[in-house]
């Protein structure tokens, strides 16, 4: 029987199931809808689908370094009682080791098969959702890597090894000793996962942030009455001040309290008589910009109980 789009759509929006799955159960059940919608409730697709609208916004942050390679992830679930599920938790890490293959790129890790299975990790994914019962989603990812030197890592508020709510990867590109970049690297992580810094230097800063600031500032000095001339220094001071709140290289370290981060790498530098050069960072946050639902515990249980 001819599959047509007419047909794909009535399964799909019977089963809330994806497009391309809907096409394939067709397929395989020549294009019986009722046979199509037990076909994708065996393979888990439409059980999957109906939790698909729910948010997620628990999970873990999940990193992984190999080599001079790094890459940091985030997959999203209901419940935090979900993160402390142990094939959860193996999942993520698995993840995360695909993502250093895969450069940190969301859609060429999504495509990556998934050791051990025939599905690829976004099928491992619904397949997940299916078993664990939850919603989940492969939020994001990112990768660092450098030709010489290292990659570190730090996982702040961790619930298994390289798995918890905020993972940070730093990249120091040097020829440094190994031990001394990776010790380096580690505490710079730990103070990003302090003070989440908007950019590495001031050259990396958006724009459009130091504009939308600039603007503030100057509208606050004006309202001092004091000459224009000194309106442009009360700004630029101010300025300054701005990058040692947002830019990484310019706060001061918070292991020791006392020194720019730019300092602490160029003594490091020193030291080890190698130059040392942060490459770059990224920090992930659990949930990080997700809006999420508010519901209060009565109407919750209420829920649960008419399911």
């Amino acid at each position: 029987m001819a599959i047509t789009a007419a047909l794909v759509k009535e399964l799909r929006e019977t089963t809330g199931a994806g497009m391309m799955d809907c096409k394939k159960a067709l397929s395989e059940t020549d294009g019986n809808i009722d046979a199509a919608v037990d076909w994708l409730r065996t393979k888990g697709l439409a059980a999957a689908a109906k939790k698909a609208g729910r948010v997620a916004a628990e999970g873990l942050v999940a990193v992984a370094v190999d080599g001079t390679n790094g890459a940091v992830v985030e997959l999203n679930s209901e419940t935090d009682f979900v993160s402390r599920n142990e094939d959860f938790q193996k999942f993520v890490g698995e993840i995360a080791k695909q993502a250093v293959a895969a450069n940190g790129d969301i859609d060429a890790l999504k495509a990556t098969a998934f050791p051990g299975t025939s599905r690829n990790v976004e099928e491992q994914v619904t397949h997940m959702i299916a078993t664990i019962g939850e919603n989940m989603s492969l939020r994001r990812s990112a990768g660092l890597s450098v030709d010489n030197g290292v990659v570190a890592s730090y996982i702040h508020s961790a619930v298994a090894p390289d798995l918890g709510k905020i993972g940070v990867l730093v990249a120091l590109e040097s020829e440094a000793e190994a031990g001394v970049l990776e010790g380096l690297g580690k505490q710079i992580a730990m103070h990003i996962a302090a003070t989440n810094p908007a950019s590495a230097t001031v050259e990396d800063l958006d724009p459009e942030l130091v504009e939308r600031e600039k603007a503030v500032l100057t509208e606050q000095a004006k309202e001092s009455g004091r000459p224009a001339e000194i309106i442009e220094k009360m700004i630029e001071g101010r300025i300054r001040k701005y990058y040692e709140q947002v830019v990484l290289v310019e706060q001061t370290f918070v292991i020791d309290g006392e020194n720019k981060v730019k300092d602490v790498i160029a003594n490091a530098a020193k030291e080890s008589g190698k130059p040392i050069t942060l490459k770059g960072f990224v920090r992930f946050e659990l949930g990080e910009g997700i809006e999420r639902e508010e519901k209060d515990f009565a109407a919750e249980v209420a829920e649960q109980l008419n399911k």
